[in-house]
């Protein structure tokens, strides 16, 4: 396992990926008006999985770089399941019940998985006293966000669990980002086309379980599958592949300070989404947890700048 290093391509990687992640709940939203969330899963990562087995396939399809043991391949099955698979199972069915800017504001709350793992499992990314407190404020509010998404859509029962499968996405994204960091030296374009073509032989059965037959989709929600499937996913996987290995986890989770305003904002601007108190109370309490936990990391990148 290689020492994380933040380069100015690090920078550049970061911010692209938090525009693109933070549209994705707009394209999701927009998908599951004309296909269940079972297909829009599935659409988008045989979408990806398509594009990235062929630029996979030109680059000789290199994966490990030494010999792997059966321990090896079963770590990187893992991080494939948790890359894709099962958020990208979870991410949709949650937003039937629950809005894009909800869905944004509670990807941020990755950070609060990876803090304690990465704390027993990577090297120079321990938790102290500060990085606790801003824990606890952060969880806390994720609590506000998923209580007050409930007491607001009291008419829906289902409002509870849409918030907790939204949040059962950060987790995958949380976890699978601390195993990724613990594979062997790895390809990261093989490693980016494992994940998706894992995600595709995945979802595609559960698709099948969930909402039958693949429907004709219509002309927008076809735009919308392809480009969830391109961009936000097949592009962007291989950038966060990338930067994890690169520049560690924690690096890349600071990418949820960008991700759940660009949401917020489009969800309003573009779909008319409420954002009532609970929700902007919660992201409040999440950014600021975010901010205390890496007070010292945000200072030392930016030195990093001004020098």
């Amino acid at each position: 396992m290689t020492t994380p290093r933040i380069t100015p391509a690090s920078w550049a990687m970061f911010t692209t990926l938090a525009v693109v992640w933070g549209s994705t709940f707009l394209i999701v939203e927009i998908a599951l008006r004309g296909v269940g969330p079972g297909w829009v899963s599935a659409a988008r990562v045989v979408f990806a999985a398509i594009l990235m087995l062929a630029v996979w396939a030109a680059n000789g399809f290199r994966l490990f770089e030494s010999k792997p043991t059966r321990g090896d391949w079963g770590l990187l099955i893992f991080v494939c399941l948790l890359s894709a698979t099962f958020p990208f199972l979870l991410l949709p069915w949650g937003q039937q019940y629950v809005t894009s800017a909800f869905a944004g504001v509670t990807m941020a709350s990755m950070i609060f998985i990876v803090l304690p793992m990465a704390h027993f499992m990577v090297p120079g990314e321990r938790m102290r006293l500060r990085s606790t407190i801003g824990f606890l404020i952060g969880f806390a509010g994720v609590v506000i966000l998923i209580g007050g998404e409930t007491l607001t859509a009291q008419s829906d029962p289902m409002a509870l669990w849409g918030g907790l499968a939204v949040f059962g996405t950060a987790v995958c994204y949380g976890v699978g980002s601390i195993y990724m960091r613990r594979l062997p030296p790895i390809d990261p374009l093989g490693l980016s086309a494992m994940i998706m073509i894992v995600g595709a032989v995945g979802t595609v059965p559960v698709a099948f379980a969930l909402d039958g037959p693949p429907p004709m989709p219509d002309r927008t929600t076809f735009i919308a599958l392809a480009v969830l499937g391109l961009i936000p996913t097949a592009a962007a996987n291989f950038l966060r592949t990338v930067l994890i290995r690169s520049a560690g986890p924690t690096f890349l989770s600071l990418v949820n300070y960008i991700v759940p305003l660009v949401s917020v904002a489009l969800g309003a601007a573009l779909l008319n989404e409420a954002l009532p108190p609970t929700m902007l109370l919660a992201l409040v309490a999440i950014l600021s947890g975010m901010a205390i936990s890496q007070w010292e990391g945000l200072v030392r990148m930016a030195q990093r700048l001004r020098a």
